[in-house]
């Protein structure tokens, strides 16, 4: 096969868990070929670059192999490259290590993990360890 459409080509390398959902990214302008929006049907064909936006990283595929049945996580290798950039995956840690921060709109109120997070990292532990005698002009 030289050619499958890019939402069964993305459901097929387990980039997203349904066809409905990789047709629902091209239809939000999340996925681009060669630098250029994507609709579902869409075909791609071996040599490809697809840019998969998925805040706050955007990650880079080339298509080795164009298939539109899903294979196992083991064979996913030989149908696709991860061109994605170093840059993309440090972003990705960023946002990470402060997740409690820069919390997503409407996720709703921070959970009991989240606070507890948030006062250890707020809490001036530090302060105990310091030793001074303090001498105000007596």
């Amino acid at each position: 096969m030289s050619e499958a459409r890019i939402d069964k080509w993305m459901w097929a390398v387990r980039i997203f868990k349904t066809r409905t959902i990789a047709a629902e990214a091209c239809k939000k302008g999340r996925i681009s070929i060669n630098g250029t929006l994507a609709k579902a049907s869409r075909m791609v064909k071996p040599g490809d670059v697809i840019q998969v936006r998925k805040p706050p990283v955007t990650y880079s595929f080339k298509v080795v192999q164009a298939i539109e049945k899903r294979v196992g996580a083991k064979l996913v290798a030989e149908a696709m490259e991860n061109v994605t950039s170093p840059e993309q995956y440090e972003l990705l840690e960023l946002s990470r290590v402060s997740g409690f921060v820069n919390r997503a709109k409407g996720t709703g109120r921070p959970t009991k993990k989240d606070r507890r997070n948030l006062e250890e990292f707020t809490t001036l532990e530090f302060i105990d360890d310091f030793d001074f005698d303090f001498d105000f002009g007596e």
